[in-house]
């Protein structure tokens, strides 16, 4: 039996019944046993009278009938007292019979004094046919004695059976008596076989020496017999052995042992019967007086039995049920307060470091000694037990107070390392800027652009530190932004934005507040989406309204995953854990669980009808807006300028919306555009047939050959103030003409001038929706045969991320 999962409580109910339970068993075993003789002493006296006065008094009636029995088959003639003599020992015989057979002497019996009561019966109920044999001289004197003989000697051993009480002197008093009742017996046998020579005048043969066996052995019981008496009945014996009668036959009894047995005995038959029925009669008293003592003498010792056992059995009891009380109140009390120490522990494993931790989180302060109070359960084990889990709770308290001040110092090293590098980044980006304005040659511009282009997602990869530290980026706008310029931003800070295809982008914007963002939340997914696909297979951008949102779809055709990965996907971006920095290899995901759930945005990741996977953002009704219709540049920068200008270095596309095609397409740069001089002038007109909004298009190409690259060696040309006033005039002049005349006309889907930083007026290339083409006031189109920038492995967690 397995007793190891049993609970507190069964365990200590065990240990304290199997000893009680022991106990109580040796209490009723020591009672009982105690309780028994008491009650054989209570019973003697029943006994007693109920079967040694009857049976004594059958054994006289048997032993009279037996000594006349002899003397009429002595002689010739029937003795008219045989036949009285009968009728009163049936008398007796029937009265022994009704005491025997009555329910109070077999209830009082034992079972040896039973057995030897229905042996005796036996006996008697042989009786009326030794009767008939004696009547009709069918046996002699020997057989004669042996017939009632038996049956004497069977009432006496009724008599022994009595002698069996739980009193060792008492005892041995009853067993005297009865050998005592014995010797009588074998005086009766002599006076029998003597009274049968007395009629015949002669010893038969053998009768002679069968008497003096007989007297031998009576006066052997008797003196064993004496022997045993107590002191007080023992002088009583001798004052009755002293006595004339019991002398008298003694002598005649020697006289018996030294006669001839071939003659005829010599003896006063007269004196003999004298001296044998006093001696019979002072026995029988005797007998019967002890007897009577002994039934005394039993109701005091059974009574001082039952006192003592009464004061045992009491005391046992209240042994006993003290023994219970204090197994159950000290049982009680230890599975009390292992259950309390019990309770503690699983509270402080359950709610209150959980708590603790939780409020930690939050950034509370938590007082270690309170949210882990020492738990007094004594000085016993069971306290030190408290103690030691007291101690426990508080080294986990201390821990997960160390733990989430080791991470939010781990959040601030991020947070600090991440503004860093965005002040760095941020720097260099309008180093940049400055740079492109400033240069010339196409080659050297479209090497600016793919240095712009790294430092872009260099600052994506610094605002995801920011995002793992819990804070927010710093970019923000006021305004709503087009939704295809939220893609195409999100396109541009992708490294490989050459295989991004925008599909249909169904008119909407996004709020303000939230354009940051989303824009990086994009990039993630798209980043993922070429990543993990093919590098010759394409990875298309939609969008759609919806009644609950606006739903972006990015679709790639990779190799797809797993439904246990997309599950578990699918659950981390639903409910964003706790970062941790040993779990590394799901960044991405987890950067766009945060970025999701701080504006409520569902994303999912499904199977791709084709293969691959499919990336669902659902943006959410309260962050979508209609697409702000398009204006002139004085409302528009007064709206808003500052807005522009942050998404123009986001996208390098102008924020504007512009009417588009039912599909904007991916477009391919066309070297067969209109030319314009890399150099601006004041004098420069906006190209009618140009551009829809005014702006001339440039097409990169190489100077002539006679205007070679310059040099390290070669000095700038000087160039006075005032020619770089007139210079810079007639670009915002030019750029804002062609504004207001683009405002009026319509553009191509694709054709989307980028903004500058806010810097100065800047003039617009045709790029693509997909190619974060930056634009300052120095812009080129790239040559159809210029090198495209060489595709770069990602270099971050989160790009790697599926």
């Amino acid at each position: 039996m397995n007793t190891r999962d049993w609970p507190i409580r069964s365990k200590l109910t065990a240990l304290v019944v199997a000893p009680v339970s022991a106990l109580l068993a040796l209490w009723i075993f020591a009672t009982t046993l105690a309780f028994g003789p008491a009650l054989d002493l209570l019973s003697a006296g029943t006994l007693l009278y109920d079967f040694g006065r009857p049976g004594e008094t059958v054994v006289a009636e048997l032993q009279r009938e037996r000594r006349l029995t002899v003397v009429q088959l002595a002689g010739t003639a029937e003795l008219p007292e045989l036949a009285e003599q009968r009728r009163r020992t049936d008398v007796a015989v029937a009265e022994l019979r009704r005491r025997v057979n009555g329910e109070r002497l077999r209830d009082a019996a034992g079972e040896l004094l039973d057995a030897r009561l229905d042996r005796l019966l036996g006996a008697l109920d042989a009786l009326p046919a030794g009767r008939g044999f004696i009547d009709r001289r069918q046996v002699d004197r020997t057989g004669a004695i042996g017939l009632y003989s038996g049956m004497v000697g069977a009432a006496f051993q009724a008599f022994t059976a009595l002698a069996a009480l739980p009193d060792n002197d008492l005892n041995r008093q009853a067993l005297a008596l009865t050998a005592l009742g014995r010797s009588r017996e074998l005086l009766g046998q002599a006076d029998a076989l003597l009274a049968g020579v007395l009629v015949t005048g002669r010893y038969a043969a053998g009768e002679h020496t069968q008497l003096v066996q007989i007297i031998g052995n009576q006066r052997f019981l008797t003196e064993t017999a004496v022997a045993d008496l107590p002191a007080d009945d023992r002088t009583a014996y001798q004052r009755l052995a002293e006595s004339e009668a019991f002398v008298r036959l003694r002598v005649l009894q020697d006289e018996l042992v030294r006669a001839d047995p071939g003659r005829a005995p010599r003896l006063d038959a007269r004196a003999w019967e004298t001296s044998q029925e006093a001696v019979q009669r002072g026995l029988r008293d005797f007998e019967l007086t002890q007897a009577d003592a002994i039934a005394d003498r039993t109701v005091p010792v059974a009574v001082g039995i039952l006192a003592r056992l009464g004061v045992a059995g009491v005391l046992g009891l209240a042994a006993i049920v003290a023994s219970v009380l204090v197994s159950l109140r000290v049982g009680r009390s230890l599975a009390r307060r292992l259950t309390a120490v019990r309770d503690a522990a699983l509270e402080m494993a359950e709610r209150r470091l959980p708590d603790v931790v939780t409020r930690l989180r939050r950034g509370e302060d938590v007082d270690v000694a309170r949210e882990a109070p020492p738990l007094q359960y004594g000085e016993d084990e069971i306290g030190q037990v408290g103690r030691a889990f007291t101690e426990v709770g508080r080294t986990a308290v201390r821990s997960a107070v160390d733990e989430v001040t080791l991470r939010r110092g781990l959040n601030e090293v991020f947070l600090n390392i991440a503004r860093r590098s965005q002040g760095l980044v941020h720097r260099q980006l309008a180093l940049l800027d400055r740079m492109e304005r400033r240069v010339e040659d196409p080659d050297e511009l479209a090497e600016l652009f793919r240095v712009d282009h790294l430092a872009t997602r260099l600052r994506r990869h610094a605002e995801d530190l920011v995002i793992l530290a819990g804070a927010a980026p710093g970019r923000g706008w006021r305004n709503p932004v087009a939704m295809v310029d939220l893609v195409r931003g999100a396109i541009s800070e992708v490294e490989s934005y050459d295989r991004v295809d925008i599909a249909d982008v169904q008119p909407a914007a996004t709020v303000g507040r939230a354009v940051g963002d989303v824009i990086h939340l994009l990039a993630e997914l798209i980043e993922n989406a070429t990543a993990f696909s093919p590098p010759g297979t394409r990875v298309t951008v939609r969008g759609q309204s919806l009644p609950n949102g606006y739903a972006v779809e990015i679709i790639d055709q990779g190799l797809g995953m797993a439904a246990p990965a997309l599950e578990e996907a699918n659950r981390r971006l639903a409910t964003p854990p706790e970062f941790d920095p040993a779990d590394s290899a799901r960044l991405g995901l987890f950067v766009v669980a945060r970025l999701a759930a701080r504006h409520g945005v569902r994303v999912q990741l499904r199977p791709a009808a084709q293969g691959g996977v499919t990336a669902v953002v659902l943006i959410p009704h309260d962050l979508v807006t209609s697409e702000p219709p398009p204006g002139p540049p004085g409302r528009r920068e007064a709206q808003g300028a500052a807005d522009d200008r942050r998404m123009a270095k986001v996208t390098r596309l102008n924020t504007l919306p512009r009417p588009r095609s039912a599909r904007i397409t991916r477009e391919r740069g066309d070297s067969s555009t209109a030319v314009v001089p890399l150099v601006p002038s004041r004098s420069v007109p906006a190209d009618p047939g140009g551009d829809g909004d005014g702006l001339p298009r440039r097409v990169r190409r190489r100077g002539p050959t006679t205007r070679p690259r310059p040099t390290a060696q070669d000095a700038p040309a000087p160039r006075a103030p005032e020619e770089a006033r007139r210079l810079m005039s007639a670009l915002q002049a030019g750029t804002a003409r062609g504004r207001r005349d683009g405002a009026a006309g319509t553009t191509a889907a694709a054709d989307l001038p980028a903004a500058g930083d806010g810097t100065a007026p800047t003039t617009a290339a045709p790029i693509s929706p997909a190619a974060p083409t930056p634009t300052t006031a120095a812009d080129a189109t790239p040559e159809p045969d210029a090198p495209a920038a060489p595709p770069q492995q990602p270099t971050t967690a989160t790009e790697r991320d599926a």
